[in-house]
This record gives structure tokens, sequence and C-alpha cells, in this order.
């Protein structure tokens, strides 16, 4: 009998150690399966009909080119945050974009070094002598027009990294003195995104330079409201004969102005004297809210507004043109950006309330952006000159890029709705020839997911494939079990 129950006793103990060498091994692979699955670093699966989270080829694209080490800083962020699963992206596509999440008290040298504050979160794209500081608030914009929130995290940090490994940078001038538009007063975000975006900027004060310096690739000019005295007008007028590139807003004229020398240097161009007068809108879908002056202008296609679905303009004025043979013979070439539709039109008297248009009001479409080309010299085979050409990209308003509100109650101001800040950031990328910075937009407004069939497959495996696997590995340790009984 001792020696039955000691068979038996030996029997269990077998049967325990196989089991728990059994479960130690899958255990073990499962670990290992881990393991090997993490070094991979693949990219996670992402359901979302926008693809917010993966990727784009053109960012892959762009970036694998990078040669020189870039660095991106999270400070404040989770690594359980999605952005940081598209960063790390970056990396896979380029193992010289190296990803951190840090925070102000791991990394006090950072926020020292960028002036990041330490209660906040921040993200340092740096390179190797250029860097660039986003917030969250610069991977969303907004379009009035759709009411759609629209995701630009992946642009953002793409044309962020191009920019701190670029050999060259233009050099944007915005010029101060003739208008209620400065760098200080009134544009403050719009320099903030023109400094951190795009090019190296500066301001210029022609009366104490004399001159537009040589390395001015393009000169902003906001809305004058004096006239420019003949040290500019020189300085521009010789500027413009050299080749150079002006990117120019002007602001609805509510009052009768003298500006000679203005006039003179758009004249340059084909541009008429601007008239007093201010665009109102009577189709509804071409206004915010109903407000006839706040419109959403036809964009026009071309390089420079490809990317651009739709502006808003606060208080429009058209732009008018010589004739077509006085452009010709000014060596102009006009290409039309943004129009006000056929059912606009054109109020001079301000004292009128009513949205309607009144007898006698001028009907639209009306021009409010466009690009001109001015042919300075043709191209010389002989002496192995190129074409010279001086380009004017004008808008009929300025507000729309400022850091007024719409309205008393709001925050936010008019630069950030719909794509405003775009379109001034992609004619200064047109006017300084950088044409490499990509625009990659996804609406946010709402979010679907939808799976491919190769993500299909991957969830079909896990629910109904898992399961089957260890319902199979079950019973073939049962089956084994009950022949050694």
């Amino acid at each position: 009998m001792e020696k039955i129950i000691e068979k038996i006793k030996k029997s269990v103990l077998i049967k325990r150690t196989t089991t728990i060498i059994f479960m130690l091994l899958l255990v073990s692979l499962f670990i290992a399966l881990t393991i090997w699955i993490n070094s991979l670093n693949l990219n996670p699966i992402d359901f979302t009909a926008e693809k917010l989270y993966t990727l784009t080829g053109t960012s892959k694209e762009q970036v694998q080119n990078v040669k020189s080490d870039v660095n991106i800083y999270f400070i404040g962020y989770s690594e359980e945050d999605s952005i940081i699963d598209l960063a790390k992206q970056y990396h896979n596509a380029n193992n010289k974009i190296n990803v951190e999440v840090t925070d102000s008290t791991t990394r006090p040298d950072l926020v020292a070094k960028y002036g990041i504050d330490s209660n906040s979160a921040g993200i340092i794209v740096e390179g190797k002598e250029k860097f660039k500081i986003l917030s969250s608030n610069d991977f969303y914009t907004y379009d009035p027009s759709t009411y759609e929130q629209i995701d630009i995290t992946e642009e953002k940090l793409t044309n962020s990294i191009l920019y701190v490994v670029a050999e060259k940078i233009p050099t944007v001038y915005f010029l101060e003195g003739y208008s209620e538009f400065e760098t200080t007063k009134n544009m403050n975000y719009f320099i903030t995104y023109l400094a951190n975006e795009v090019t190296e900027f500066k301001t210029l004060n022609v009366l104490t330079s004399g001159n537009i310096p040589e390395d001015c690739d393009t000169l902003i000019i906001t809305s004058p409201s004096k006239d420019f005295d003949d040290i500019a007008t020189t300085a521009i007028t010789n500027y413009i004969n050299n080749g150079g590139n002006i990117l120019w807003f002007n602001m609805a004229v509510t009052n009768t102005q003298e500006l000679p020398n203005v006039n003179k240097i758009l004249n340059m161009y084909g541009v008429k004297p601007f008239e007093v007068g201010v665009i109102n809108e009577t189709d509804n879908s071409k206004m915010m809210s109903g407000a006839a002056s706040i419109i959403i202008p036809n964009v026009n296609y071309s390089t420079i507004t490809k990317n651009i679905p739709a502006v808003l303009l606060v208080n429009a004025t058209k732009i008018n043109f010589v004739t077509d043979e006085e452009l010709q013979n000014l060596n102009v070439t006009k290409n039309t950006l943004l129009e006000a539709s056929e059912g606009s039109f054109f109020r001079t008297n301000f004292s009128i309330t009513s949205n309607n248009k009144q007898t006698g009001e001028e009907e639209g479409p009306f021009v409010i952006g466009a690009e001109l080309q001015k042919k300075l010299a043709e191209a010389n085979s002989e002496t192995g000159e190129s074409e010279k050409s001086s380009k004017l990209i004008i808008y009929g308003e300025n507000l729309f890029i400022s850091d007024y509100t719409l309205s008393s109650t709001s925050t936010e101001p008019i630069i950030r709705y719909s794509y405003n800040k775009d379109l001034a950031i992609d004619s200064i990328s047109y006017l300084v020839d950088r044409q490499e910075d990509i625009v990659i937009r996804k609406d946010t407004n709402t979010i679907n997911y939808t799976a491919t069939v190769e993500q299909d497959n991957i969830i079909q495996g896990i629910i109904f494939g898992v399961p089957v696997i260890i319902i199979f590995t079950g019973i073939l340790v049962w089956q084994h079990r009950r022949r050694k009984k």
C-alpha cells in the first residue's frame, strides 16, 4: 500500500513539475517576445481616419536627408502622450533625430537655456546651431468656414527639423516707422510665428540704414499710415530694381490719404492708390456669423495658396490695377490669389448700417490678394546672366494677421482663425524660395476609427487567434496527461 501511495505522489509531483515548467516556458516565451517587439520600436497602430498619429511618407522622405544630429525635447510631457509616439517615428525614419521626454526638474539646463516656463510644457527642436521652441497651441488651427479643428502637429515638427538643419536661412526685414502695425504693436503673434518658423527675422529703420540691406530676401510692409520720405522711397525703389521682393499688407482706407511716395512704389507694379471703402458680403456662406464685413473670400489656386482652403478677412479693401496694356508696358504679370465673390459690394459711406447693398454701391468680384512679378532684365546666354525680376505679394487686408480680436469678448487673435497665419507664412516661403516647407493638416473635429485590411487582420488575430492557441495548448496538455494515467 505504501508503494502505491508513493507511486501516486511521484506521479502527481511529476505532473506538477511538468506543469510548472511548461508555464514557466510560456511566461519566458511571452517575456522574450515582448522584449523583442519592444526592441523593434514599432509604430503604434493608428486607427484614426486622418492617421493623426502616423508619420506620412512626405515627412519621412524629408527627414531622411538630415545628416546632422537633431534633439527633440518634450518638457512637461508624459510618455503616454500621443505626440510622443508621433515624434519617435522621426527617429525610426532617421536615427540622427533623437527624442527625449523630460521635465524642468530633471533638465533645468534646458529650461534656463531656452527660457521655458518651469510650470508649463514646451517642446524644443534643437540642431547644431539653431533651435525652435513650440507649444501645444502651435499644433492646431481652426477653420470657421467648416467649424473644424485642424491638426498641424506633424507639419510643425517636420518643418522645425528642416529649419534647424538648413544651411542657409533667408532673411526677412520688417519695415518700421510708417504704420500702426509694428513688430511691438498689433503684430506680436505674427512676428513670433515668423521668427520661429520660417526665416531669420530683422526689423528695419530705413532712415537709420539709408538703404535696404543686401541680405534682405523679402521686405514686409504693413499699411502705411504716413507717406514714405525721400530716403525710404529711394531705398525701396533701388531694392526693387535690384530684384528685391516685397510682401505688402494694406488695411481698408477709411479717409482720404495723400501718400504720393507710397503710391509711387505701388505703381511700379501697376497697383493703383487704395480707395476709401470696405468690402461687404451678401452671401452668408461667404461671411462669418452674419457679419457682412468679416468675409471668407474665394481662394484661387497657385503655388502660394495651394495649401490654403480658406482665410478669414476683416474689413478688407479691393486692390485696383492699371489696364492690362499698362501692366504689359511695365513688364508686370499679375496672378490673383484672393477674390471677394460676385455678390459682394464696396461700401464707401460708413454711416450706412444696413448689410444690404445700396443703390450706387460697386458690385464685386474684387481682387483682395495678388502676386505681381516685374521683369527687370532678360536672361543673357552670352554673358551668362540670368533673368532678373522683382515680386510683390499684396493683400488688401492687414487685420487678418494681427493681434486684434473679432470682438471685445473674444480672446483669440484674428491671426489664429482659419488659415490666416498659413497664408502669410506661405507667402513669405514663396518669396524667399523656401518651397521645401511642407504642409500637413489633419481634421480633428471628429475622430473616426477605420482599420485597414492589415490592421483588421491584426485585430482579428488578437481577438480570435490568441484564445484558440490557448485552448489548443490546453487540449494538448490534457491529452498528454491522460495518456500518462
